[in-house]
């Protein structure tokens, strides 16, 4: 599947806590709002775990990254979903053969509060 500049792909997830416990466990990220739940029963999502969501595109079209920027505007707990609206801003044919991709995104929970935004860099090869 071929991209093209201006194209918008959305999708969404809902975070849970076996997510929060595993990520916990793989990156090492043990603050306490992470493995102990608020009064409400939720956990806070790690900020890099809800950067997956825009990291997806990447995967899905083997985009080789050179530069992200991520800016965490609220946090995300266990339960919430989050919508995310990737945008490609560049997608364009090198002279190597390889396509150079530019995006931003946007990521907003069930409230359509933002919670994530930013942008990606890269070449797919």
């Amino acid at each position: 599947m071929s991209l093209k500049a201006g194209e918008i792909i959305t999708f969404e997830r809902t975070f849970t806590a076996e997510d929060v416990e595993v990520f916990t466990k793989v990156s090492g990220d043990e603050g306490s709002h992470h493995v102990t739940p608020d009064e409400q029963g939720r956990f806070v999502v790690q900020g890099l775990l809800t950067a997956t969501l825009p990291t997806k595109v990447g995967g899905d079209h083997n985009v080789l990254a050179r530069t992200m920027n991520f800016e965490f505007l609220r946090p995300v707990f266990t339960g919430d979903t989050v919508t995310c609206e990737v945008t490609i801003e560049k997608y364009e044919r090198q002279d190597n053969n390889r396509i150079s991709i530019m995006a931003s995104f946007q990521c907003r929970n069930q409230n359509g509060k933002q919670v994530l935004s930013g942008n990606f860099a890269g070449v797919i090869l």
